[in-house]
């Protein structure tokens, strides 16, 4: 079994990271629990398990369950509360990390930290992270049937267009710069694609993150129409990595489902920006690479 939790527990979701995770999950096992969703995890949900209700309220969430599941999204106090309110109740608390970086930071709000009892993690390199981080608190590494979904989906190399998916996703920083960070590493890489050698001509698709708001890049991708952009409309990020043979992006998680997918790589972090959170190697960092800057 992979969600070895006492039943009925309680699932507790905003960001689209970790509901990713644990949507395979319990698709694959459909075990009895009962679900609290906002933001991206509810959409996620709505679209992958439409027959599952949500509670309307944490308590509600809470009534009867043995234990907690969480993702440790930024986007949201609402899977700390439900930690917050785990503790207080007694109940075991799993908090799943979906990503590379920041991972004590993911668990305070105000000043006030509050742990699960233990964390869930999908490869070796987040469990190593976690250990360093949470001395003592148990971390367990959990099969990644999001990313094997993601593969399933996902086209060969040799029927992918030339066109370059750019995975967009919050800097949260200027970086000094008085801009927002995923826009100075969109025109970074805009400024410096041709170094990457990539083929002339070839079309940059922009793919929002799901916490993005709607029309985010749309002044962005007009300001650049004359360099062949434009938003990428692929219903998954599947069908998206399928049409396309070159994936850029910050440090998105979905880079690493493109390069399992055998897509060339790129980070568009520029150099003032900051280290990049993936530690797969194959990642080609255009910093690095000789040219212009």
């Amino acid at each position: 079994m992979i969600l070895e939790l006492p039943s009925p527990f309680a699932v507790v979701s905003h960001d689209a990271g970790a509901a990713s995770h644990i949507l395979e999950w319990i698709a694959a096992e459909r075990p009895s629990c009962r679900t609290l969703l906002s933001g991206p995890a509810r959409d996620l949900w709505q679209r992958r398990l439409p027959g599952v209700v949500p509670a309307a309220t944490l308590d509600e969430a809470l009534d009867g369950a043995r234990a907690v599941l969480t993702g440790t999204g930024w986007s949201s106090d609402l899977e700390h509360a439900a930690r917050a309110r785990a503790r207080e109740l007694g109940l075991h608390s799993v908090a799943v990390i979906d990503h590379w970086v920041n991972y004590p930071m993911r668990f305070v709000r105000r000043g006030v930290t509050v742990l699960p009892d233990e964390i869930w993690v999908t490869d070796p390199w987040a469990a190593a992270i976690a250990r360093r981080c949470f001395h003592g608190l148990q971390v367990v590494e959990k099969p990644n049937l999001y990313l094997e979904a993601q593969l399933a989906d996902i086209g060969p190399v040799a029927q992918a267009a030339d066109d370059v998916l750019f995975v967009l996703e919050p800097a949260r920083d200027d970086w000094g710069q008085g801009e927002p960070g995923e826009f100075q590493a969109l025109d970074y890489f805009m400024r410096r694609r041709a170094d990457l050698g990539l083929p002339a001509g070839a079309t940059v698709r922009l793919r929002p993150h799901p916490s993005d708001p709607p029309g985010k890049y749309h002044a962005w991708v007009e300001r650049h129409s004359v360099e062949r952009v434009c938003m990428d409309r692929s219903a998954s990020l599947a069908e998206a990595i399928s049409g396309c043979r070159w994936v850029a992006g910050l440090h998105s998680a979905a880079m690493v489902v493109a390069l399992a997918a055998g897509r060339r790589v790129v980070s568009a972090l520029p150099p003032w920006g900051p280290p990049i959170a993936l530690p797969q190697p194959g990642i080609v960092q255009l910093r690095r690479v000789p040219g212009r800057t």
